[in-house]
């Protein structure tokens, strides 16, 4: 045989072998997101979520990927870019604005809730931010976006493209403060309708205040305060959260003590809530949407959301998987270029699980081969928990994994010969 045909003859058994191998590894299916335990506990709301914010596990959905109405939820994402604008020097937290006309129109409104912002008063932009967190300020979040921005379409603008940034594909948004395009006067989006409303789904709601909590912790030290004053040019206004679970307010519970996050009405919307609190060491993240609200005493919002947070610490607890740790079905992992052609998988690092009564942690190998050599204790990829969703990740909860031992690069020789013959 010719030297040519022979070189043909090797890389197409060599493409033949890796064929048949892509083959033989089919995928485990993950498992959704959307409705996940809904049946475990009744909530008379369109849609929910309860995530541990650690790993984003998911303990609870409810029509969870349905995009519907978030109200003013929405100024969390007005919220951190205005964190993020203060982080890169774009603004300061002392920087003074003057609000227009269609902001001021806005604030005085009675139907809305906010602060009312007067026609050349100067305000700081942490009077705005506070206002906007503790009192759902829609004035306040118009200016901010006006502040960061230079106009409410920039900076509306600016908020999409954050959006799709983390993945959130699907949303629509239209205002920085979650009321109807119609509301924002001359600063209405362009080309919408002026019913339009910023809409998200449960999930992605969970992403945004994910990303606000990791990125910006700090936003807690606002948003757990039940009062604060708003000093306007000597005119205090007496602000109280519209987050009741905090405490002093009508719907605080000890066993629940929320330090946030952000409430949302409108007609659409219903009532929506944010909340987080932390357990066991564990920031856990809840969103409710479409509870009931028959007027402003309505605390459906709450009690639902008390009843989510009982179901999640009455039917989870909390596992610490310890280092070096095995997981079942993923004790070990391919290393074709490995002098052993498999490792032993273990758990690079202590980590946190949530489980309920009898649940058992099953695996798979993420990815399900890794290069050779690597060494011991370093991260070569995760351990996927496919039937326990998380919001980070389609493939379910990561676990960092790592090799047991060190692993030896096979020589070339062997090399060849596996992928000749397998």
């Amino acid at each position: 045989m010719k030297l040519s045909k022979k070189i043909s003859f090797f890389f197409l058994t060599l493409f033949l072998f890796i064929g048949i191998a892509t083959v033989a590894n089919p995928s485990v299916e993950a498992a959704t997101i959307d409705n996940y335990h809904q049946n475990n506990v009744n909530l008379d709301v369109k849609a929910a979520i309860a995530i541990d914010g650690k790993n984003g596990q998911v303990l609870y959905a409810k029509n969870a990927n349905q995009a519907l109405p978030v109200a003013s939820m929405s100024k969390l994402i007005t919220i951190y870019l205005t964190l993020q604008a203060i982080k890169d020097k774009k603004i300061t937290w002392n920087q003074k604005v003057t609000p227009t006309k269609q902001i001021v129109k806005v604030s005085k409104n009675p139907d809305y809730s906010g602060v009312e912002l007067n026609l050349g008063h100067t305000y700081t932009i942490r009077q705005l931010y506070q206002s906007t967190l503790i009192q759902s300020a829609n004035g306040s979040a118009m200016l901010l976006g006006e502040a960061i921005a230079g106009s409410q379409v920039k900076f509306v603008n600016q908020m999409r493209s954050l959006l799709k940034k983390w993945g959130i594909k699907d949303a629509k948004i239209y205002t920085p403060d979650g009321l109807p395009n119609y509301t924002q006067g001359a600063d209405a989006y362009p080309g919408a309708s002026k019913n339009a409303e910023n809409t998200l789904s449960a999930s992605d709601m969970a992403i945004v205040v994910d990303k606000l909590l990791t990125d910006f912790p700090e936003v807690t030290e606002t948003t757990k305060l039940s009062h604060l004053d708003f000093n306007d040019h000597g005119k205090v206004t007496k602000m109280t959260s519209w987050n009741w679970m905090l405490k002093g307010l009508s719907q605080y519970d000890a066993a629940f003590p929320l330090d946030g996050l952000k409430t949302g009405t409108t007609d659409a919307a219903g009532a929506c809530f944010a909340g987080t609190m932390v357990k066991n060491g564990r920031r856990i993240i809840t969103i409710v949407m479409g509870a009931s609200h028959k007027d402003g005493t309505d605390p459906s919002r709450f009690v639902q959301t008390k009843k989510l947070l009982q179901y999640v610490f009455s039917n989870y607890q909390l596992y610490i998987l310890k280092k070096n740790q095995t997981i079942s079905g993923a004790k070990t992992v391919a290393v074709p270029e490995g002098k052993e052609r498999t490792a032993n998988l273990v758990l690079q690092k202590d980590t946190g699980i949530w489980l309920s009564k009898n649940e058992k942690v099953v695996g798979v190998a993420n990815p399900k081969s890794i290069s050779a050599p690597q060494v011991a204790g370093k991260r070569v990829g995760s351990i996927a928990l496919k039937a326990i969703p998380s919001i980070k990740d389609a493939d379910g909860v990561q676990l960092p994994a790592t090799v047991k031992t060190n692993v030896e690069k096979a020589n070339f020789f062997v090399r060849i010969w596996r992928k000749i013959f397998g």
